[in-house]
């Protein structure tokens, strides 16, 4: 190479800088609404099963004649969403998941990033870590109740303990999964510890901690349900609970219903978010999410 030789990067493509491959024209998109179709047949199919084997009192081995029918539970979840209550419970359980989750993933990466870099937090705090990781969150409910002032803290602690451990974990894996030679070569071009952190770690390891907070997510969901039936005065799990034990079944089913789309719907942000901050990765077809 001669000297004044300009060297030109290869150019990236338009889209963000990372390719795209998509099922294109007429055949991507039919294929898109076929599957789409099949999934809301089969949803179609499980309700039309269920109000089929609860109406005509089946007991096939599993007892349907004890179960409300679909036509019940639509009429009690067309009354409880006119009630000021249901939206009160629902917003209740939305601030406990919100608060104990987004607390749980800034110390949950913050741990993750920190025992996987230094060695001597890895020595001070991993023992600690993996002596209390294997004791379900919903365990510590008596130590929570001794613990806070309040329930509704008890309750976001116990948010927080369940997603703190999957996102810890995803992410110190992730640290250690990270191909040293990124890092050697940042540092011999001048780059420093900080830069280091902010520019090959933390985007290196985005797929990973995205993986343990879609699973804290979701776990976060069964811990602040089963908070809320054990100790708590109002939210989703409280009035379920409830309607339990006055044998209010059809509301008991309500209740069930709008804990999954919660769930659902946290954890659908969480993957998009991750889709989002992670577009620089190649993909696959994507129209298989």
């Amino acid at each position: 190479m001669t000297a004044g030789t300009e060297v030109r990067a290869p150019a990236l493509p338009a889209s963000g800088g990372r390719p795209r491959v998509r099922g294109g024209g007429r055949a991507g998109r039919a294929g898109r609404a076929r599957r789409r179709l099949v999934r809301l047949a089969s949803l179609l199919a499980a309700a039309g099963l269920w109000q089929l084997l609860t109406v005509t009192d089946a007991r096939l081995w599993l007892r349907f004649d004890r179960l409300p029918t679909l036509v019940e539970v639509a009429e009690r979840a067309a009354s409880l969403l006119a009630t000021r209550l249901y939206w009160l419970d629902l917003l209740q359980s939305l601030i406990r998941i919100c608060t104990g989750f987004g607390l749980a993933a800034v110390a949950g990466v913050a741990a993750g990033i920190l025992v996987a870099r230094s060695a001597k937090a890895g020595d001070v705090l991993l023992p600690l870590l993996e002596a209390v990781r294997p004791i379900p969150a919903i365990a510590l409910v008596p130590v929570a109740i001794l613990l806070f002032p309040t329930d509704e803290q008890g309750i976001v602690f116990i948010t927080f303990a369940a997603a703190f451990f999957p996102i810890m974990v995803s992410t110190r894996h992730a640290v250690r999964a990270l191909p040293t030679l990124w890092e050697d070569a940042v540092r011999t071009l001048g780059g420093g510890r900080r830069h280091v952190l902010l520019n090959v770690v933390l985007p290196g390891i985005l797929p990973g901690v995205f993986g343990g907070l879609s699973v804290g997510m979701g776990v976060s969901w069964i811990c602040v349900i089963s908070a809320e039936m054990i100790s708590g005065e109002f939210g989703v799990g409280y009035r379920t609970w409830m309607s339990y034990t006055i044998v209010d079944y059809p509301s008991v089913i309500v209740g069930m219903i709008t804990i999954g789309l919660l769930g659902w719907l946290t954890s659908a942000a969480v993957e998009l978010a991750g889709r989002r901050l992670t577009r620089w990765l190649p993909r696959a077809e994507e129209a298989a999410s």
